[in-house]
């Protein structure tokens, strides 16, 4: 596939990344009967986030009708909310059936991408060599990269320090006495399934999340039947949850105090399953539902009334040795500190290292804060797509529908270069301009503004560039296709490629 010369290798389109992002895009080019791409990866298997999130109770949030590719539905899945295991074997099937396995590269990490601007291409530059392509995609992800906080005194604690996108399956937890920092999903789901096997567990909590119940169970066997022999139904169930959870947008967007039943429920959730009132103080939100992530939970709350756990209001401000201290001064001796801290999400590193016109980087475009038009591409990065880019987060629905739009919009604009004979397809800035003065405008009076919410979905600025602000339905409706009034066309291409 593509052609080398000398060092280098040319193909047409170069996608980094193989989780739910990459592989659709190959997918769906393979579809529209371009062959000539490359999924590089820099692991050895594919999955992206439900590859490397190991610990232990990882799940989906998001039902499994719903978190996964409109394209693919699967009758099989055992759970209601899909466990980690389910999806990463889900996306395994799906490269085998859809016959894009020969297009992979494993074990490739991209190092650099540059544009250039006298061939019209990019030149990538890997860990295995150079490739050069006339297409780059971006499917590196916002969740790919974990966020280790910079706490005085790590570099120096005598035992095991790892995050929980990092799992260090080969460490024996039980006996420990073991700090958790953070109180984000990985955490909620985590925290029940280490508890009976430590010693101590300490969590060290900032700010406590709203969690509402968890309304999962395995599917039976006569169901798995009804879906297969039934695709229609299993296509109606997917309907029927997707405009469930876009309902989450008429309070989260258009009146906040619609969320006050989503927080009786919360409030209830938490009553029913801590009796300590102390305890139940600690844990309950000053903030409004839905600034911050709504977490789902069964057994969370209980695990925090066992009596080898200590609830510590207070965010780890440095470590002592063996000990860890919390900015109230509390200290309490641990031998393991797990970190449940989130991912670089608004200072994504992929963004120091893809180079586009002049040499500028996408992380000094964007010095004053991400942005994309449609969340796609960037002004001053011809040719190049980047899927989950900003604000096409979610806080109430799949990632997956996002995701699937974005793949639409990249393969118009690819069309339409390939149609028109043009050697570049670019947003122009005033469109990116406008469209992101849009986004933000659209956040005003959110349940992520008001009442001074702070969260990890807002940059350094106080802007929210991670979230889609709205209903899903309009983001396809107006993203799908690209508007050619939008966009710049390159000169037609002039170039004899070897």
């Amino acid at each position: 596939m593509g052609l080398r010369v000398g060092l280098e290798e040319r193909v047409g389109v170069v996608i980094a990344g193989s989780g739910f992002a990459g592989i659709g895009m190959a997918i769906r080019l393979r579809r529209e009967g371009i062959e000539d791409f490359v999924v590089l990866e820099r692991a050895g298997d594919v999955g992206g986030t439900w590859r490397d999130n190991t610990y232990p109770g990882a799940a989906c949030d998001v039902p499994s009708h719903l978190y996964s590719f409109s394209f693919a539905p699967n009758p099989d899945w055992e759970h209601n909310f899909s466990r980690q295991r389910e999806i990463r074997e889900y996306l395994r099937r799906c490269t085998r059936e859809f016959g894009i396995m020969t297009h992979l590269r494993f074990g490739v990490e991209v190092l650099e991408a540059r544009w250039d601007e006298e061939l019209a291409e990019w030149e990538i530059e890997t860990n295995r060599g150079v490739i050069r392509a006339r297409v780059f995609v971006s499917a590196m992800g916002a969740l790919s990269e974990p966020k280790i906080p910079g706490i005085p005194g790590l570099e120096g604690f005598p035992g095991r320090v790892f995050h929980s996108a990092r799992w260090d399956h080969g460490y024996e937890l039980r006996g420990r006495r073991v700090a958790v920092v953070g109180t984000g999903a990985s955490a909620v789901q985590f925290v029940p399934e280490i508890q009976p096997e430590v010693e101590r567990l300490y969590l060290f909590q900032r700010t406590p999340p709203w969690v509402i119940p968890r309304r999962d169970r395995r599917y039976r066997d006569f169901e798995r039947r009804l879906f297969r022999l039934v695709p229609g139904y299993q296509r109606a169930l997917r309907g029927l949850i997707y405009w469930g959870r876009e309902l989450y947008v008429l309070g989260f967007v258009y009146d906040r105090r619609i969320m006050k039943g989503l927080e009786l429920l919360a409030g209830r959730h938490l009553e029913r399953q801590v009796k300590d009132p102390v305890l139940r103080r600690k844990l309950t939100p000053d903030y409004t539902i839905g600034c911050k992530r709504i977490l789902l939970s069964n057994d969370y709350y209980p695990a925090l009334c066992r009596p080898n756990v200590e609830v510590i209001c207070s965010g780890l401000s440095r470590v002592r040795g063996s000990e860890v201290v919390a900015s109230d001064g509390t200290a309490r001796g641990v031998d393991a500190i797990i970190f449940a801290t989130g991912f670089h999400v608004t200072d994504m590193p992929a963004a120091g290292f893809i180079r586009g016109r002049g040499g500028t980087t996408l992380a000094e475009s964007w010095e004053g804060g991400m942005q994309a038009y449609r969340g796609t591409t960037v002004a001053g990065f011809p040719n190049f797509f980047l899927l989950l880019g900003p604000n096409t987060g979610l806080g109430h629905n799949s990632q997956v529908f996002m995701i699937e739009v974005q793949i639409e919009h990249a393969v118009d604009c690819i069309r339409h270069l390939r149609r028109s004979g043009a050697a570049t397809v670019e947003v122009r800035p005033e469109a990116q301009r406008a469209y992101n003065e849009r986004v933000q405008q659209a956040f005003r009076g959110t349940v992520w503004t008001e009442g001074g919410c702070r969260s990890w979905y807002l940059d350094e600025h106080g802007r929210n560039t991670t979230l889609w602000p709205g209903f899903t339905w309009r983001f396809w409706l107006r993203s799908r296709r690209m508007d050619p009034a939008d966009y710049l066309l390159g000169e037609r291409e002039r170039l004899v490629r070897a």
